[in-house]
This record gives structure tokens, sequence and C-alpha cells, in this order.
């Protein structure tokens, strides 16, 4: 008899459970199969691009991220964020593999900003680029070329430069493979 007191006591709990578990629901946030309407790029702030950019290249979404740090420098020329967005562009570029896009966005930087700070970082994009694209030596060597060259001027023009170690390290790699 006692384990059938004890039964049916657990059953009297069953329905006041689902009710908690219930009402809990009703503390998570709006339905998730609807969405609300997001806000279109041109209504946000640059620095708000930039931060859902970052965002984006912390998901591992480079190449959406590339693009849209291009955006910010559409919308919004002439602007400190545009400088940066700029040369992130060209990173998320190259970290999404989309080396001639990540070329463009840092060669850009450098027709904008050639004596800037961060010019060496754009010059370092462009040889790595076309470093990261050197196949086995029986293929078109092109690219060991390219990167030859690009190497070379971070060495010249940037000596002092944290990247110009790499780029020395980089540009006896591709002398040997060539």
């Amino acid at each position: 008899m006692e384990t059938a007191r004890s039964t049916n006591g657990g059953l009297a709990l069953v329905p006041v459970l689902l009710v908690s578990l219930l009402a809990g629901c009703s503390y998570l946030p709006s339905n998730p199969f609807t969405r609300e309407p997001e806000i279109s790029i041109e209504d946000q702030s640059p620095q708000q691009i930039f931060l859902s950019d970052e965002a984006l290249l912390a998901d591992g979404r480079p190449r959406d991220a590339g693009e849209t740090f291009a955006e910010v420098e559409r919308l919004y020329p002439y602007s400190e964020w545009a400088k940066r967005a700029m040369l992130m562009s060209a990173f998320a570029y190259h970290e999404g593999a989309l080396y001639a896009e990540s070329r463009a966005a840092a060669g850009r930087y450098l027709d904008f900003f050639p004596a800037d700070v961060d010019a060496p970082y754009a010059q370092f994009l462009i040889g790595l680029s076309y470093y990261d694209q050197i196949t086995d030596i029986g293929r078109d060597q092109s690219n060991t070329f390219e990167a030859l060259q690009e190497m070379r001027d971070i060495i010249e023009r940037y000596p002092d430069s944290e990247y110009a170690q790499s780029a020395q390290l980089k540009f006896e790699l591709a002398l040997d493979h060539l």
C-alpha cells in the first residue's frame, strides 16, 4: 500500500512540474522562428558596421566581413573608420582566401595612405597574398615571382618595421622555391 501512495503522490507532482516548465518559457526571448527586421546598412553608424564585421570575423565568416568592411569605405569615405575598414577588408579577404580582393583593398589603402603607420602591414598583406598562393615547383611560378618582388619592397621600404624580418624569411623561402 505504501508504494501505491508514493506513486499517486508522484503523479500529482507531474502537472505541477509541467505548469512550472511552461511558465518558465514565458521568460524566453521572442519567438526564435520570427526574425526582427534588420537595420539597413545605410542606417548604421560606421562604428556599428565595424563592430558587426568584427563579429563576422570572430564567427569564421571572413568573406562576408570583407564585403561589409568595404561598405564602411563606401558609406563614410575619408573618415577614420573608412581608413580602418580598408585595412580590415584586406585582412578579412586574405583570411577568406580571396587573394585578389585582399591585394586590391591593401593597394587602395597604400594609394590613400602611403606614409601611414599601417602601410607596412598593407604592403605585407599584398606580398603574403602572393606567397600563400605559391604552388609546387612544376606549376606556374608567377606567384612566386610576385611574392619575391613584394617581399623585397617591404624589406627596402620598411626595414625597421615589424614585418621586415618575416618578409626577409619569406623572400628567402620563395627564392629557394623559384
